[in-house]
């Protein structure tokens, strides 16, 4: 008796079979990225992107447009009147932030800045509207009822307030324990593990978009527990940080980000979910909010 062959197949009519062809493979997160057209694209503005400019090159942040308009307005004139320029990074804490200000208070910002009203109200979080973006994701957060992204930075929203969230690359304000303290002239970026925990306790304005290796490189500080720079020689100085507009066009750094109000960025993420590289032998079925890593790319 002849053993019988399994075979996926299709019945006809006639009674007949063939075989059919398996499904496609899913594509990978480059061949996505290789078949999206120039419209699941977005640039920068440059009016909205600072450039941080240090002896080891150029940190590119976007400011949001959508959560902390206060204080994205105070750095704004903070960078046009040149505040940071000749000041340093006098912060690097292992595993959290790199930070940067006036840690000798050589620079009050009243003195700086004489018509900038002081203090700011803290904008933690904002009110859900109709005119606030936000692509949910479908994964589970411990944090947040739901996660997401607005222009490219995550996000986090529950009940009616929503917020950007402690991800690696969130530009933050630093602020004292009175929650009005946090002026903008104290900046941080995050550069380990997410802390989530600062969600909803600090204004988060913006992220950065290149140049995160020359802030997570920095040789981390051994001061008060908090990463200080124990002596003025350690900190890393700032040449410059100022609006692109500013900038002359041709020395500008000019990026697109992926959008992700586009479908491409719905299977940029599940490609992220469910690897199928053939290295991995599991798909996790779930992704973090901050492990996906937005492309972006320059701009031709």
């Amino acid at each position: 008796m002849m053993r019988a062959t399994l075979v996926a197949c299709v019945t006809l009519a006639s009674g007949a079979a063939f075989p059919q062809a398996p499904p496609p493979k899913p594509l990978s997160t480059a061949e996505l990225l290789a078949a999206s057209k120039p419209e699941d694209w977005r640039q920068l503005d440059p009016a909205n992107t600072l450039y941080l400019e240090l002896a080891s090159g150029r940190v590119v942040i976007e400011l949001s447009r959508h959560y902390t308009p206060e204080h994205v307005a105070a750095i704004k004139l903070m960078a046009d009147a040149h505040y940071w320029d000749g000041l340093a990074i006098n912060r690097a804490q292992d595993n959290f932030v790199v930070q940067w200000g006036d840690p000798d208070g050589v620079r009050p910002q009243e003195k700086a800045l004489p018509n900038l009203e002081l203090p700011l109200a803290p904008e933690f979080t904002r009110p859900v509207s109709k005119d606030l973006p936000f692509s949910a994701l479908p994964d589970v957060d411990g944090w947040a009822k739901t996660v997401g992204f607005t222009d490219g930075m995550a996000a986090a929203r529950s009940g009616p307030q929503q917020w950007l969230a402690h991800c690696y690359g969130a530009v933050g304000v630093g602020r004292d324990n009175a929650a009005d303290s946090g002026h903008g002239n104290e900046l941080y970026v995050v550069i380990g593990q997410s802390p989530r925990q600062l969600d909803g306790n600090v204004a988060i304005v913006g992220k950065v978009w290149r140049g995160m290796e020359l802030l997570s490189s920095l040789p981390r500080g051994t001061g008060g527990g908090l990463g200080l720079y124990e002596k003025p020689e350690q900190r890393a100085p700032i040449k410059a940080l100022r609006r692109a507009s500013s900038v002359p066009a041709a020395e500008r750094t000019n990026l697109e980000v992926l959008r992700d109000d586009r479908p491409v960025f719905a299977q940029f993420v599940e490609a992220r979910r469910n690897r199928t590289d053939d290295w991995y032998l599991h798909k996790a079925g779930h992704i973090d909010v901050c492990n996906i890593n937005v492309p972006v790319r320059d701009v031709k």
